[in-house]
């Protein structure tokens, strides 16, 4: 079976290289090839040698993901959903900013976290995904619109510090500077708090931004939102968020995704100050995307505003997300649950 190309890193492509007789220098010549001229037949490329040619098309694949649905939101948020080559389903989304193209990729089939109201748990954890396969959501991305995505967030369905070597790798391919030439400012990594992570992901060369999915501004209320709180408590998580910036002299983004009634009071405005004063970081502030699945239902905008206007007077960063996709199945793993549902209804 042949190896996918985009399993590698720089590193690991020379060493195969050189395993095989060939030269280190010869894996930049394909990583330019492959990512800075979007040329993946061996035979095209020019200034490597025959044997060299022979040798990559005998041993690796360039495919991409086959498309199997695509929606479009109002405000021009796609959302993907792919199959990869076991015919297990995953979704990506490409969302417009100022600043540029974003896209979330998913980095687990499923996932184990159990966050009691995001639809990514609703299908257990099949997998984790290969370095490959992050990367080839880009890809796939880019060649179905056409254009380049400039930022990515690995915020899709799955927990990366749960995929963690996998992730790293994917980080390193779409930062090199012959790779996709991602800046590290331009990739974000979300966690929900696995704290051990934190401080590995603290020692690495490529110093992406940091996400935490927090939620709650207490341990109570966060251990009825999110399991994993319950393993890494809240205080924990904050500590390893201070001692992250202290490391890295990188800020650091807290999630929190507005319940209504649940978690968007203004106490909890007040509480969540309190918890977060004196750390480097800011607050993004998500709109909820409801799930059929769940009862939780999403803040309106004016107490939306409300909790924002009550940070800001106490002193915090903070930033309210514009609604993106509510009119699509915009919420994690909601599009892949609903695939899921209709393939369980076709087999009845």
């Amino acid at each position: 079976m042949k190896k996918q190309f985009y399993n590698y890193t720089i590193e690991a492509l020379k060493k195969d290289l050189i395993d095989n007789n060939f030269k280190a220098y010869n894996a930049e010549q394909i990583y330019k090839w492959v990512y800075e001229n979007n040329v993946t037949d061996p035979e095209l490329m020019t200034n490597i040698s025959k044997d060299l040619k022979s040798f990559m098309i005998d041993n690796f694949s360039f495919d991409l993901l086959n498309l199997i649905s695509q929606q479009t939101s109002k405000n021009g948020t796609d959302k993907f959903l792919f199959e990869l080559h076991d015919k297990i389903v995953i979704e990506s989304v490409l969302m417009k900013h100022d600043y540029g193209l974003s896209l979330c990729v998913t980095s687990q089939a499923g996932c184990s976290m159990g966050c009691s109201f995001c639809a990514s748990g609703l299908i257990n954890k099949q997998r984790d995904l290969t370095a490959a396969e992050l990367v080839i959501q880009i890809l796939s991305v880019q060649a179905i619109k056409k254009v380049k995505i400039t930022h990515i967030v690995v915020m899709g369905t799955g927990e990366p510090f749960d995929n963690y070597d996998n992730v790293m790798d994917f980080v390193k391919i779409i930062n090199y500077k012959h790779g996709l030439q991602i800046g590290s400012r331009h990739i974000t990594i979300s966690t929900c708090g696995i704290v051990p992570k934190i401080y590995e992901f603290a020692n690495e060369e490529i110093k992406a931004n940091l996400a935490i999915s927090l939620h709650a501004p207490n341990n109570d209320l966060r251990n009825r939102l999110m399991r994993i709180n319950r393993a890494y408590p809240i205080n924990e998580v904050i500590q390893a968020a201070k001692d992250y910036f202290d490391q890295t002299k990188r800020r650091v983004t807290f999630e929190y995704i507005l319940l209504k009634g649940i978690n968007d009071e203004i106490e909890h405005a007040n509480e969540l100050s309190d918890l977060i004063r004196g750390i480097n970081c800011y607050v993004n502030l998500i709109p909820y995307n409801p799930v059929n699945e769940f009862s939780f239902k999403k803040t309106d905008e004016s107490r939306a505003d409300r909790f924002y206007q009550q940070l800001i007077r106490r002193g915090i960063n903070v930033t309210l997300r514009k609604e993106m996709g509510s009119d699509i199945d915009a919420a994690c793993g909601q599009l892949r649950l609903k695939n899921h549902k209709q393939s369980l209804k076709n087999i009845d």
